[in-house]
C-alpha cells in the first residue's frame, strides 16, 4: 500500500481531485443522508468545476444508447406488470406448489430468475413479495424461510441476459468504447443458470439458518388502508356471489341496465368475467355491457342465501363457490375505493340512481358512510347529502379513471391492493408478443439493441399494453442520474493515469504474469465485490470495468472474460441488506437484521465467485 501512496504522489494534480472526489462520493453513498442520484449529480459538478474533464466529457453519458435502452426496458418491464404476465406466473405458483414449502422455494426462484431477465429485478421481486407474504400465511411458515431466496433469485436474474441489469449493460457499452465486439444476448445466461441453480441447492439448506422462534409466521399486513379493512367496516362479508350464465338463461343477449338487477332483486353485477383469448378477462359492468353464453358474473347481494339460490334457479344462474372474504381473491383486478363527495357538487341533492355511476364510469356505489353509520339498503333511492362519503367497486381501471374526476368528489382512501392491480390483462399474450419480437431482434442483431427495445415499447402501446402516461411514470429517472453522474469517474481515472495505476498495484500484488489466471480472476472479482460493498453494483461496474480492460491488455488476457468477471461480480451483490435495493425490500416483511444477509450472503459470494472464475475462462477463452 506504501509502494501506491509513493507512486499516486509521482502523478500529477488532477488525480488527487479524481480520487478524493471518489472517496466522498463513496463516503456519501454509505452514509445514505442524500440520495445516489443527487451525490451523481454533486460528482458531476465537481467535475465541472475542476476543469479536469470538458462539458462534453461530463456529459457524455447523457448521449450513451444505452442509457435510452434501460430507459426503454423499465417501459418493457411496467407493459410486462399492467398486462399481468408477473401475476399469471405468481398464480400459477401458488397453484402447482401447494402445500410443499420445497417445491414452493424451487419454483418461485425459477420463476423470479425467468421474469427478471426480461424486467426490472426490483420491479418483480415488489411484485412477488405479498404473493410470498400470502403463501406463508396460508402455509403457516416464517416469511424470513422464503424473502431471502427471493431477493437472492432477484440479484441472480441480472446475471441471465444482457438486458437484465445496468451493470451488464455498462461493461458491454465499455468494451464497445474501446473498439472490442462486446456481449451477446445470452452471454450471460450459462453463468446465470449455473448461479442460479447452485443458489437453489444452497437455500434448501441454509433456509433453516433463517428459523426465529421470537419471530411468529407472518400474514400479509392489513393495514388501514388495504380493501379487508373497508370490508369489515362496511359489513360486506357474505354479500358477494359469483355465477355463471347457462346456455338457456335468459340473461344472455341483454344488456345489464334492461334486466335491472339491483331494482328488482337487489342483485348487483360488479364486474364480468368472459372467456377470451385463452384467458378470463375481468370486464366492467356499464350499464350497456350485453352478456353472453358463460360470462362469469361477480355480483353484490342485498337478499338472504335461500332467497339467492331460488332466483339462481329461476334465472338458470349457476352459483359458483367464491374463497375468501368479498372479492378479496380477485383484487388484481376488482378494487374499491372511498370517494367524499364536494359541498358544492351538483350531486348533492340527487339519488345515487339519478347519479348514474354504472352507466358513466362502469363501477358502482355499495355503501354510504353518513355521520360514522353504514347505509347499505336500498342504496338507488338514497340522496346524496354534504359529507357523504361513497364506498364504490369495480375494475381498477375504471376507478382510475374515476379518481381523475376531481370536479364532483375526491379521492379519500385507497387500498394498498391497487398496486396489485392489472389494468391490461386482457393484453397479455400481446405484451408477451411484443417482448419476443425485441428479445428476436436482439439475439438476431438484425437492428442495435437500442432500436429493437424501441420497437419493443411500440408494440407495447400499439396493442395498449400500456399508455403514454403510465410509460414515462415507469421510467427509473434516479437510476439513469446515477449511471450518467457516476460515468465521468470512468473517464477522468483513465484520463489522469488513476486506471493504470490501480492495474499497476494490482498486478503487482497478485503477482501478475508470474500467477496462474485463475488467482488474477479470484482477485478481481473479490476486487469488484469489496468496491460493492459501499456503492451501488452500476457504479461499481462503471468503475471496475476500465480497471479489467487495462489489466487484460498489460497481461495479454482477453478483455471480455475480466470484463464478464467484474459484471458477474457486481451483480453478487448478497453481503448486506444495502448491497442493493432487492435486499432492502424484504427486510421489512421478513424481519431480517444485517447479520441475516452476512450469515447467508458472504458463503453464497464466495461458493459464486470460485464457480464463475471457474466457467469464465472456458465460455470466454483468456487467449
Amino acid at each position: 500500500m506504501t509502494a501506491f501512496i509513493e507512486n499516486i504522489s509521482n502523478h500529477f494534480p488532477p488525480l488527487y481531485f479524481v480520487l478524493a472526489l471518489l472517496g466522498m462520493a463513496i463516503a456519501l453513498f454509505i452514509q445514505n443522508k442524500l440520495r445516489m442520484d443527487t451525490v451523481a449529480l454533486l460528482v458531476m459538478l465537481g467535475f465541472g468545476l475542476s476543469g479536469i474533464l470538458t462539458t462534453e466529457e461530463i456529459f457524455a453519458g447523457l448521449g450513451d444508447p444505452n442509457i435510452v435502452l434501460l430507459a426503454l426496458l423499465y417501459i418493457i418491464g411496467e407493459g410486462l406488470a399492467r398486462t399481468g404476465v408477473a401475476n399469471m406466473i405468481s398464480d400459477w405458483l401458488m397453484r402447482v406448489a401447494g402445500a410443499s414449502e420445497t417445491k414452493l422455494l424451487v419454483l418461485l426462484m425459477l420463476s423470479i430468475g425467468l421474469l427478471g431477465s426480461f424486467m426490472s429485478s426490483t420491479g418483480i421481486v415488489a411484485i412477488f413479495i405479498p404473493v410470498v407474504l400470502a403463501i406463508c400465511a396460508s402455509m403457516n411458515i416464517s416469511p424470513r424461510r422464503l424473502m431471502m431466496p427471493l431477493s437472492m433469485a432477484g440479484l441472480i436474474s441480472g446475471m441471465m441476459t444482457l438486458i437484465a441489469t445496468a451493470p451488464n449493460l455498462v461493461t458491454h457499452s465499455e468494451l464497445i468504447k474501446e473498439g472490442y465486439k462486446g456481449f451477446h444476448f445470452f452471454s450471460f445466461t450459462p453463468i446465470g443458470i449455473m448461479v442460479l441453480i447452485l443458489a437453489i441447492a444452497y437455500m434448501l439448506v441454509t433456509r433453516h439458518w433463517l428459523n426465529d422462534d421470537k419471530i411468529a409466521p407472518s400474514s400479509p399486513n392489513h393495514s388501514d388502508d388495504s380493501m379487508a379493512k373497508l370490508i369489515e367496516e362496511y359489513q360486506l362479508n357474505g354479500r358477494a356471489k359469483m355465477v355463471i350464465l347457462a346456455a338457456d338463461s335468459p340473461f344472455i343477449g341483454k344488456t345489464i341496465d334492461e334486466l335491472k338487477l339491483r331494482s328488482l332483486y337487489q342483485m348487483n353485477v360488479i364486474a364480468v368475467q368472459r372467456f377470451k383469448n385463452f384467458s378470463h378477462l375481468t370486464l366492467a359492468a356499464f350499464g350497456n355491457t350485453q352478456l353472453q353464453k358463460k360470462d362469469i358474473l361477480l355480483m353484490d347481494i342485498g337478499i338472504s342465501e335461500e332467497e339467492f339460490e331460488a332466483l339462481c334457479e329461476k334465472l338458470k344462474l349457476q352459483h359458483i363457490e367464491l374463497k375468501g372474504s368479498y372479492f378479496s381473491t380477485h383484487a388484481k383486478s376488482v378494487g374499491m375505493a372511498e370517494l367524499a363527495i364536494k359541498p358544492e357538487t351538483e350531486s348533492v341533492g340527487r339519488s345515487i340512481n339519478e347519479l348514474g355511476f354504472r352507466s358513466r364510469y362502469g363501477v358502482s356505489i355499495i355503501g354510504i358512510k353518513r355521520d360514522k353509520a353504514i347505509l347499505q339498503d336500498n342504496l338507488l333511492t338514497e340522496t346524496i347529502k354534504p359529507g357523504d362519503i361513497l364506498l364504490v367497486i369495480g375494475i381498477w381501471s375504471k376507478i382510475e379513471i374515476l379518481m381523475q374526476n376531481r370536479k364532483d368528489f375526491f379521492l379519500l382512501t385507497l387500498p394498498k391492493e391497487s398496486k396489485q392491480a392489472v389494468p391490461a390483462a386482457s393484453q397479455a399474450p400481446h405484451a408477451i408478443f411484443s417482448v419476443f419480437v425485441m428479445v428476436l431482434l436482439m439475439v438476431t442483431g438484425i437492428v442495435p439493441n437500442v432500436i429493437a427495445a424501441l420497437i419493443g415499447c411500440l408494440l407495447l402501446g400499439k396493442f395498449r399494453c400500456i399508455d403514454m402516461k403510465s410509460a414515462y411514470a415507469s421510467i427509473h429517472i434516479p437510476s439513469l442520474i446515477l449511471i450518467v453522474g457516476m460515468m465521468p469517474f470512468s473517464i477522468a481515472m483513465q484520463k489522469t493515469g488513476g486506471v493504470s495505476l490501480m492495474v499497476e498495484e494490482f498486478i503487482r500484488m497478485t503477482g501478475g504474469e508470474s500467477t496462474s489466471s485463475f488467482f488474477i480472476l479470484l482477485g478481481l472479482f473479490a476486487l469488484t465485490t469489496v468496491v460493492g460493498l459501499f456503492i451501488s453494483n452500476t457504479a461499481t461496474a462503471i468503475l471496475m470495468a476500465p480497471i479489467a480492460i487495462e489489466i487484460a491488455k498489460q497481461l495479454s488476457y482477453s478483455p471480455t472474460a475480466l470484463v464478464m468477471v467484474v459484471a458477474i461480480a457486481s451483480s453478487a451483490a448478497f453481503m448486506t441488506p444495502i448491497s442493493s435495493p432487492v435486499n432492502t425490500m424484504v427486510i421489512g416483511p421478513a424481519g431480517y437484521r444485517f447479520g441475516d444477509f452476512v450469515k447467508i450472503g458472504v458463503p453464497f459470494t464466495i461458493i459464486v465467485m470460485f464457480a464463475t472464475v471457474l466457467l469464465v475462462p472456458v465460455l470466454f477463452p483468456l487467449q
